[in-house]
């Protein structure tokens, strides 16, 4: 059972694994805290980008001696292959760490997983510790990966019309967090030259067979896609599952006269997450559930 300053801990390292968001893929924003033998706190890290050390490693660059006896909190399931970079689970034995909480478990883990190898060597391990909040943050790459295609976010404004203006209108932490933005004239990485070019390409392939476009941004390192403005809705009009994520700019406030018989923007399938005032109307973000398709969690 994960104790208070662990979990409070954990909450801190899915903070930090937010900084990878838009620059990690294909690896996954992952955050780790290192806790001393006392529980306070003494390293802290995230994954950057592929082929850069990992959160578990940078966090126990800055707890340094003070690792050993004590408790690495991350949440993602510490690797157990050597690729790019080392094997973390081999790098949390070697600095002496008695205790690993994990909140989700990696499914791409090679072999008997991370988590085994560290029981295995005598290391406490702990699991399934707040997952649904770890989602905030991991959740489109567990789905890019067990999909085998990436997240795909829509965001548009209600009224919009093909070739508007205000399609490509920048949407600031939305196109921060994806790894490609496609809107009418553009296809570009949501932070420019934010990912590793020798792991990451920007497909710039026709959107014409749409499943056959999203296996092709997948294969070229695309973990998450943000489509911008209306010109793309006849894409995927007859097919929503391949939509994750929409997000409806609403302009100005509705008359309330007119209420009863507007269309709701809520399709079938998707759940409301936020609500957020734009200007003088309101950005509505929907979203489909995310546990039923990770059913380890």
């Amino acid at each position: 059972m994960a104790s208070a300053l662990e979990l409070a801990a954990m909450r801190y390292a899915i903070t930090l694994s937010s900084f990878g968001l838009g620059t990690t893929s294909p690896n996954p924003p992952v955050g780790c805290v290192i806790l001393d033998r006392h529980g306070a706190a003494v390293g802290a890290g995230y994954h950057r980008r592929k082929g850069e050390a990992h959160a578990e490693v940078n966090a126990l660059r800055t707890a340094g001696s003070a690792a050993r006896g004590g408790t690495a909190i991350v949440t993602l399931e510490p690797c157990n292959h050597v690729g790019v970079t080392p094997a973390c689970r081999q790098e949390l034995i070697d600095a002496g760490i008695a205790r690993v909480v994990i909140s989700v478990i990696d499914p791409t883990s090679r072999g008997d997983g991370g988590a085994a190898v560290l029981t295995a060597h005598g290391v406490d391990v702990e699991t399934n510790v707040i997952p649904a909040e770890t989602l905030a943050v991991l959740g489109p790459w567990l789905v890019a990966t067990r999909r085998r295609r990436p997240y795909l976010t829509w965001a548009s404004n209600s009224g919009d019309k093909e070739g508007s203006a205000s399609d490509e209108r920048p949407k600031g932490d939305l196109r921060t967090t994806a790894d490609l933005v496609i809107g009418s004239r553009m296809i570009e990485e949501g932070i420019p030259g934010g990912h590793a070019s020798a792991h990451f390409k920007v497909t710039r392939a026709p959107i014409s067979d749409f499943r056959e476009w999203l296996s092709t941004c997948y294969a070229d390192g695309s973990r998450s896609i943000l489509l911008m403005g209306a010109q793309h809705f006849d894409a995927f009009r007859d097919s929503l599952d391949y939509i994750d994520e929409i997000v409806i700019y609403v302009e100005g406030r509705p008359p309330s006269d007119d209420l009863a018989s507007a269309e709701s923007p809520i399709p079938f399938g998707f759940e409301l997450v936020d609500l957020t005032p734009d200007g003088s109307g309101m950005r509505v973000r929907l979203r489909r559930p995310i546990l039923p398709l990770l059913p380890g969690l």
